[in-house]
């Protein structure tokens, strides 16, 4: 007598379409979790070199000033084909708008991390043909505030000579540097924070001097 033996299916084994789906979104939210700290830290890494740079532009118009007597006129040039990209002007006489910081001029990078052009603005008592004095007044009465509208440089009889600044990720200028020209030559510099990521410096009047006079230049 023969017994039949039972059959069996093969039993189909794998992912359902929920299954996966749940996996997929899992997988999203560990993604998202891990690429938003890595944008915030690429952030940070890139303010930072911002600081640093920005560092360097001062010691590199304190150096400009020590071998010339002045400072540099800011770089009007808004197109790399035009001639004298990246240089100073030759004048700034009467010249009351901030331009681009003259790179070339100064032996500097050009862009800031996020690859703009750094602003630059200078008073222009204090870039012209004549050599700076210990008498040369100010012209163009900038002033640096915060975003409560409090100054921060030291009184309004002692203004920056000269302020440059990176506009930051959103490559706009934010808050008063937007709109300096209606405000009478008003910068803002605050730490960065929603609504303004601009990253400013500015070279206040004893620092060039002290740099001058170490220079050996009679003032």
């Amino acid at each position: 007598m023969t017994v039949a033996r039972p059959e069996f299916s093969p039993r189909v084994t794998g992912f359902s379409l929920v299954e996966l789906a749940v996996v997929m979104v899992i997988l999203g939210l560990l993604l998202g979790g891990m690429l938003l700290p890595l944008s915030a830290q690429h952030d940070i890494q890139r303010f930072r070199a911002a600081e640093a740079a920005l560092r360097e532009i001062r010691e590199a118009l304190l150096g400009y000033a020590a071998v010339h007597g002045r400072l540099p006129c800011p770089d009007m040039a808004a197109n790399p084909a035009t001639s004298g990209y990246g240089e100073a002007e030759a004048s700034c006489a009467g010249a009351t708008q901030e331009g681009f910081l003259p790179f070339k001029t100064l032996g500097l990078a050009e862009h800031d991390p996020w690859g703009q052009r750094w602003r630059y603005r200078v008073d222009t008592h204090f870039a012209s043909a004549t050599p700076i004095r210990l008498v040369t007044t100010f012209g163009d009465a900038l002033g640096i505030v915060n975003n409560r509208g409090e100054s921060l440089t030291a009184s309004s009889e002692e203004p920056p000579v000269a302020l440059f600044f990176s506009t930051g990720p959103n490559a706009r200028p934010d808050g008063q540097n937007a709109s300096f020209e209606t405000t009478g030559g008003l910068y803002q510099a605050d730490p960065p924070q929603p609504g303004f990521d601009d990253q400013l410096h500015w070279l206040a009047r004893p620092l060039l001097f002290s740099r001058l006079i170490a220079a050996g230049r009679a003032l």
